[in-house]
């Protein structure tokens, strides 16, 4: 992969039946987590929660925000390049999430389902790294 790693921070969002908040930007055909890239000086709380609110309208009370760390994977809509992304896990949203709307870049936002294998048109991150864990904590009778 020859260019620059992308650096991005990305929030699961869940709704009260426990599926995920994903979104599809303008011009691009994968869905993913909701978030963005930094700003300079911005630390990675404060990117996504600048990010959730001008994207989704959501905000976020960063105290009950759980860091998941960087985690690398391979970027949804650039051929070839890293993605670096700083995970958070944000919680449930009030409500069945119907006060929710796309803002700013998103033409599109979704709920989706944990157990739901049935879709070519997710990003990296989300299928082959955050996915696994959610299903593993759904799984886990504890």
């Amino acid at each position: 992969m020859g260019t620059d790693p992308i650096v991005v921070s990305a929030a699961i969002i869940r709704d009260a039946t426990g599926r995920i908040l994903l979104v599809r930007k303008r011009g691009t055909s994968r869905f993913m987590m909701p978030g963005g890239k930094p700003e300079p000086g911005e630390t990675p709380l404060d990117t996504v929660v600048r990010e959730i609110a001008e994207e989704v309208g959501i905000d976020l009370d960063p105290r009950v925000v759980t860091s998941w760390g960087r985690i690398e994977a391979v970027a949804a809509n650039e051929a070839d390049t890293v993605l670096l992304a700083d995970v958070f896990d944000c919680g449930t949203v009030d409500g069945d999430g119907s006060h929710i709307a796309v803002a700013a870049e998103i033409d599109e936002l979704r709920w989706h389902d944990v157990g739901d294998d049935h879709r070519d048109d997710l990003a990296p991150l989300f299928v082959d790294h955050v996915l696994p864990v959610l299903r593993r904590e759904t799984s886990d009778p504890a």
